[in-house]
């Protein structure tokens, strides 16, 4: 199992910013990915970011060139820098990590964090 659990999240102004993190743990073997991904009131979630751990990076239009995902490696972090807020990126946004299952090549589990709540006031 793998446990993750975000922190950074809070209330902001228009055109502020916002740090997450996510600290993993537990039974991690080498990710295939991992990324962030949100969900406002009455809608899907969606990724906004994700990152491979050679660097490799995606973002969806909506947040590309606002957004910044990272990761640490050997501490097992990963963040989204998160600048020029807008109030429709108001969420709680989930850490996301894709680890291979072991002995089934070519499967994955996805784990999810709990969240953090983003809000951001007009």
């Amino acid at each position: 199992q793998v446990q993750l659990v975000e922190s950074g999240g809070g209330l902001v102004q228009a055109g502020g910013s916002l740090r997450l993190s996510c600290k993993a743990s537990g039974k991690i073997s080498s990710a295939n990915s991992m990324g962030w991904a949100r969900q406002a009131p009455g809608k899907q979630r969606e990724l906004v970011a994700a990152i491979t751990p050679s660097g490799l990076t995606k973002y969806a239009d909506s947040v590309k060139g606002r957004f910044t995902v990272s990761n640490l490696n050997a501490e097992n972090m990963l963040y989204l820098q998160m600048t020029s807020l807008k109030p429709e990126d108001t969420a709680v946004y989930f850490c996301v990590w894709n680890v291979p299952r072991e002995g089934q090549p070519g499967f994955s589990t996805d784990y999810w964090g709990e969240g953090t709540q983003v809000t951001v006031s007009s």
